[in-house]
């Protein structure tokens, strides 16, 4: 599917919509390294040339403080599913005061003080909300969505990505270890359990 086949797709699914007091929101699915973030502001860039208002929210902006999701006597994989994000009070703070077409106030973190502060999230109920981060379409959040988007991508590509990229993880053994412990086996386990593949509206297939 190419990218203006997809936002067809999404505008049809988008004016269908409109009789909803809310915005519309769509989940940007996939592992790591599978090309999220370059997928969502495509999607951005090519929705606002068609004359709609369109934001995008990262749920890498709004994981927990690293207290609350380090240490937890959970295994690595285990403690990154479910501790990563306050999936509850997102579910809360955004899911269902969107739905409700109130004010949210989300946590956003900072990286460099490893603190969270909170910020205003103004969206028209007129516009389209890109939701984008692995997990997306997790239990807790998946019925929220009017549209979802699982980028597929080989997996040797994504590793190969994210061994390169998260250099913020240290030495190349280092991120392999990391991988390895917490992140891929977290990954395996929501696919299994979640099936975000099958469960996708569509389902945008990167060449390896």
């Amino acid at each position: 599917m190419s990218i203006t086949s997809l936002v067809s797709s999404i505008q049809s699914h988008f004016h269908l919509s409109r009789h909803t007091n809310r915005p519309f929101l769509i989940a940007i699915d996939g592992l790591g390294g599978a090309g999220k973030t370059t997928l969502a502001k495509e999607l951005e860039l090519e929705l606002k040339n068609v004359n709609n208002e369109v934001f995008l929210l990262h749920l890498d902006d709004f994981i927990v403080e690293s207290s609350k999701r380090y240490g937890t006597g959970y295994e690595p994989w285990k403690e990154y599913y479910l501790h990563q994000w306050d999936v509850e009070s997102l579910k809360a703070e955004l899911f269902e005061r969107l739905w409700g077409n109130k004010e949210v106030i989300l946590p956003l973190y900072n990286q460099k003080t490893d603190s969270v502060s909170p910020q205003a999230l103004k969206v028209p109920s007129s516009a389209i909300l890109m939701i984008e981060g692995v997990f997306a379409q997790r239990e807790e959040w998946r019925t929220f969505y009017d549209f979802s988007i699982f980028l597929d991508c080989p997996l040797e590509e994504r590793v190969a990505r994210v061994l390169q990229r998260d250099s913020y993880l240290g030495g190349y053994d280092a991120r392999v270890e990391k991988y390895e412990k917490r992140y891929w086996p977290a990954e395996e386990f929501y696919v299994k359990t979640q099936d975000p593949l099958r469960k996708a509206d569509v389902v945008y297939r990167i060449k390896g």
